[in-house]
């Protein structure tokens, strides 16, 4: 007779816990031990519980392969997270941890192996690999493709998230906090100290400090104050919301017929256009993806969307500055060119425009196709693809999406309905593997001149140690580039998804309208307050632009910093020593950004490692 100490551990979010029936059942590679019932004086499998039993056998099991565990109604039906299993055999030998982290619904049976990773040609027993398989088998029926619409990319069979796998939906907590903030939210625009009208104008730009009151950061307090600043519409260019558009012009475009005399007033002295140029000092936004596309309607009023061309200069002295700007892509006698010189209304705009063109390219692209869309189909390639034992499954991070947060955000951006998707589907077409890795991306655009660009500086750290990281880990399972294509199971490659700060840059509604009511400007001379408050967002499309951000963009209560792990699927010494190096080496960065932004009015910490989540959340 032989007994084995087991210990089971269960999940520590809301309703975890169960008081259904478990059983278990050790299986060795010489046989298997009897159906044991896990029932201690007391309760059992509460939340963030560890209990232990032991199971005895009467036959020698030999190594052990696998933990079945068995979920079995009592009275009601009651579901169960378990994070792992460890099982100590006889004789005081090692422990075995068998990793889990998954709920177990209804009268179930599922069977985990001990966390060692393993590729499919690291196994030879009959029975793992039928494990392996019938595993892939039973995800692959779980988590169904499906085409959303063509020409973007496929994503999961889910229209709600009440249509997901409980294992990938978010916990109660998560879920509860998430609803609650955006009603939250919307309540504290809506109902405090004022009545929301709709379609009502604000009556001028200091109007909008009314929604600005409570929901609020020492970033946005900034945005406020200085939003009108050509120094601070620069910087954002660099280091706001959406820093990857900036790239450097090298020959203005045939259809931004700016001339030096045009902007020879923003050039340093004994300098102009074309020494600029040749310098590397000049930049180029361009909005030519908005070109054209169908606009919105909201409440039976149409929405506007321009296509702007601005031209910056690094001015020795003044750092970036917008030095013209182009607001449709077509130039001529209706598309004026405006200057920081023209009157200071028509200029200041003409550069709202181009902050509306960011939010759109921002909200849509950046975040939903290159965050949720992109990346979902490597998660969803993942678990279909690859058993929990394998190391690329283990060293991966499942994404959860808010992307059902766009149909609330579409009642007020230019974009929504049909222009949405062919926006998506533009910008997908153009989509590379390489842009999305930041070293190509930043070498592309030719960026690596520009100064004080904090998310370049910032980014790369992170990509090398998260590229670091990464690759020890594939080289402990992978000794050459043949053992990767002989790996059947693996489809797919790693890759590093943006950063959302967006409430920051868009909570101060002018310096980024989520939407235009009246078309861009066709007479510099023309341009009045009055127009500007009828172009930007009313009263109620403002509220909700700061809510939804806010709901965005703030900070996750269950935040995961990167490098932290919840769930520990690796088992192995050198492997975890891997993770205590990475770890050491984001601590490193994080000092690192922390001397260099002391003293700086505005400071950049949005890549802090420490706030920095470890996977895509919303």
């Amino acid at each position: 007779m032989e007994v084995y100490t087991v210990t089971v551990a269960t999940g520590t979010s809301e309703y975890s816990g169960t008081n259904n029936y478990i059983y278990v059942t050790l299986v060795g590679e010489e046989g298997e031990s009897e159906r044991t019932l896990l029932d201690n004086p007391g309760l059992d499998f509460c939340r963030g519980a560890v209990d232990q039993y032991k199971v005895t056998t009467h036959s020698h099991l030999g190594s052990l392969l696998l933990v079945r565990l068995q979920k079995q109604r009592y009275w009601l039906e009651d579901n169960w997270f378990c994070r792992y299993v460890t099982v100590e055999p006889p004789g005081g030998d090692k422990v075995l941890t068998f990793p889990c982290y998954r709920w177990l619904i209804g009268d179930v049976e599922v069977e985990i192996r001990e966390g060692t990773a393993k590729t499919l040609k690291d196994d030879s027993l009959p029975q793992l690999l039928a494990h392996r398989k019938t595993e892939l088998q039973e995800r692959q029926t779980t988590y169904r493709w499906v085409t959303w619409a063509p020409g973007i990319p496929r994503c999961i069979d889910a229209k709600t998230e009440a249509d997901l796998p409980q294992d990938a939906r978010f916990d109660n907590e998560k879920r509860s906090d998430f609803e609650h903030s955006l009603h939250y939210a919307l309540l504290e625009l809506s109902l405090k100290k004022m009545a929301i009208r709709f379609g009502k104008s604000w009556s001028d730009l200091d109007d909008f400090k009314r929604i600005f009151w409570k929901l609020r950061s020492p970033i946005a307090e900034y945005c406020m104050e200085h939003w009108k600043e050509d120094s601070f519409f620069g910087y954002q260019c660099m280091n706001g919301c959406n820093p990857r558009m900036i790239k450097r012009c090298k020959k203005l475009p045939d259809n931004f017929p700016v001339v030096a005399d045009m902007v020879q007033s923003s050039m340093a002295p004994r300098t102009n256009l074309d020494k600029e140029l040749k310098a590397g000092n000049i930049y180029l936004l361009d909005y030519v993806l908005l070109d054209g596309i169908p606009t919105n309607t909201i409440r039976g009023k149409p929405q506007y969307i321009a296509a702007p061309l601005c031209l910056l200069y690094q001015h020795p002295d003044n750092g970036l500055i917008p030095i013209a700007i182009q607001l449709e892509q077509t130039p001529g006698l209706d598309t004026p060119i405006f200057l920081p010189r023209d009157p200071p209304l028509a200029w200041l705009l003409a550069k709202m425009w181009v902050r509306h063109a960011e939010f759109q390219v921002f909200q849509l692209l950046s975040h939903l196709l290159r965050t949720h869309l992109v990346v979902e189909v490597f998660c969803v390639a993942t678990l279909r693809q690859l058993p929990a034992v394998h190391p690329i499954y283990k060293v991966s991070h499942i994404t959860q999406s808010c992307s059902f947060l766009l149909e609330d955000l579409s009642h007020v951006v230019s974009t929504g309905g049909d222009g949405l998707l062919i926006l998506s589907q533009r910008e997908y077409k153009e989509l590379t593997y390489c842009s999305l890795q930041p070293t190509n991306d930043f070498t592309d655009r030719g960026v690596s001149q520009l100064k004080n660009y904090f998310y370049r500086e910032h980014s790369l750290m992170m990509w090398e140690a998260i590229l670091s990281f990464v690759s020890g880990m594939v080289s402990l399972f992978y000794q050459s580039d043949q053992d990767v294509q002989e790996d059947l199971e693996l489809q797919l490659i790693l890759s590093l998804s943006m950063f959302d700060f967006q409430f920051d840059w868009c909570a101060w509604v002018p310096n980024t309208p989520c939407t235009m009511r009246h078309p861009p400007p066709t007479d510099k001379d023309a341009v009045t307050m009055e127009m500007i408050m009828a172009t930007l967002p009313d009263v109620s499309q403002s509220c909700v632009q700061m809510a939804i951000t806010w709901h965005l963009g703030r900070a996750q209560p269950d935040a995961i910093p990167l490098g932290k792990y919840t769930e520990e699927h690796f088992t192995e010494k050198r492997a975890r020593e891997l993770i205590d190096r990475f770890r050491a080496e984001l601590k490193e960065i994080e000092g690192h950004i922390m001397s260099q932004n002391e003293g700086l009015e505005l400071q950049y910490l949005y890549l802090l490692p420490s706030r920095v989540e470890n996977s895509i959340t919303i």
